[in-house]
């Protein structure tokens, strides 16, 4: 027998009593990016990365501000996971900012918010980029909220026929470089750490850049009683773990229609999705935290990943790792030590997590999705982009077979 994660939703919650390595089967992942240019066509070979049984990556590419390095492992079911880079026009007006825009999409309860954010959210971004005449915070949660508005659109279109879609969510974090500014936004758990050298010592240093929500966080239960000061079940410890009306983590999200309409809680939902007790407002959030500074000579580089990379890393074994390395392959690393990170703690070897079904695997680890941006100051002070625009998607596939 082994423990679940501790911050496993309780939806995912199954015993398995014995897993023998001997009969699992690797198989394929079930998403493949998608890869444009200028032009949206479509690219292969190394353009588009290479897949290795869950494993999908791409070491090394240029954006208009550096160099980055992109890994996915599977361990759902589903990829739950979603990611995006866009580098070049970050609006549809041909005299508006170029720049580099990162996306980390962390879904629960399912993949279709995840997929649905990587759908949406960049083009929102650049409309409202147009219409205010340039990169804000403002116009990064506008861009946000109107893709939360149009996702409970899509539940409410769809809550007869489908209505599970309310309970599904995603986490979203985005990493925008635009005119020497670093724009981070955040909804939920995931993190971008930056790598920043210190003159003095000469080491690289890890500072955390994103804002967590989090129920495990106290700041975070603060700020929901502060909220919900007549609700004394607003955060509930469960199983040792504290939960947002003792169902979900994270406080702030996009999706969990259920959670922030009460027309979405109640049937045909099944009951174990609902909140007993009626609501006014929204229990749940998908307003971004959201930072901006300027982007320093001694800024190296930044890491965005999904929960499931600090799950098994700390911020500063994460920036050592992509200090001490080339940069080619630099994601997969990180993808990989936390893979091995995470057989030590299941007390097995890393060639038998290997092994492991996704589904099965979810009980080791969680999806895993890591985007590192290395950042050139001679090419971040430029006015013009000196590299055509790229964009890399993740993208939802068709069900995947296990291998013979």
């Amino acid at each position: 027998m082994f423990q679940l994660p501790g911050g496993l939703d309780e939806r995912y919650e199954v015993m398995v009593s014995s897993v023998s390595s001997g009969l699992m089967k690797i198989i394929t992942p079930c998403w493949k990016p998608f890869v444009g240019g200028g032009d949206s066509s479509s690219r292969s070979g190394d353009e588009s990365g290479r897949a290795d049984g869950l494993l999908w990556y791409k070491d090394f590419g240029h954006h208009v501000n550096g160099e980055f390095s992109m890994a996915v492992i599977q361990a759902n079911n589903l990829l739950e996971d979603q990611c995006q880079l866009e580098s070049g026009p970050l609006s549809s007006l041909s005299s508006g900012p170029q720049g580099t825009f990162v996306g980390i999409y962390d879904g629960h309860g399912g993949p279709e918010v995840s997929r649905f954010i990587n759908e949406h959210l960049f083009h929102n971004l650049k409309k409202f980029t147009s219409e205010h005449q340039g990169m804000s915070a403002a116009v990064i949660s506008k861009a946000f909220l109107t893709t939360e508005e149009e996702f409970l659109l899509l539940v409410k279109k769809q809550w007869l026929n489908r209505p599970q879609i309310a309970s599904v969510g995603s986490c979203c974090l985005v990493g925008i470089i635009c005119n020497g500014l670093l724009y981070i936004a955040n909804l939920g758990d995931s993190r971008v750490v930056l790598g920043r050298l210190e003159k003095a010592t000469k080491e690289v240093r890890a500072i955390q850049l994103s804002t967590e929500h989090n129920a495990s966080i106290e700041s975070v239960r603060k700020e929901l009683h502060f909220l919900h000061p007549d609700d004394s079940q607003i955060v509930v410890l469960k199983h040792k773990v504290w939960r947002v009306k003792g169902i979900i983590q994270v406080s702030r999200s996009i999706g969990d229609a259920y959670l922030k309409r009460a027309e979405f809680n109640r049937e045909p939902l099944i009951s174990k999705f609902r909140v007993p007790e009626p609501f006014n407002k929204p229990i749940l959030s998908a307003e971004p935290s959201i930072l901006v500074q300027k982007v320093h000579p001694q800024d190296q580089f930044l890491i965005f990943a999904s929960d499931g990379l600090w799950e098994h890393l700390s911020n500063q074994e994460a920036v050592d790792i992509v200090h001490s390395y080339a940069h080619n392959g630099i994601a997969k690393r990180l993808v990989k030590t936390a893979l091995r990170e995470a057989a030590k703690k299941r007390e097995m070897r890393y060639t038998d997590l290997k092994k492991i079904d996704r589904g099965v695997r979810r009980h080791f680890h969680d999806d895993i999705t890591v985007i590192v941006l290395f950042l050139d100051h001679h090419m971040i002070s430029q006015s013009s982009c000196p590299c055509p625009p790229i964009s890399i998607r993740g993208a939802g596939g068709v069900p995947a077979r296990a291998n013979p």
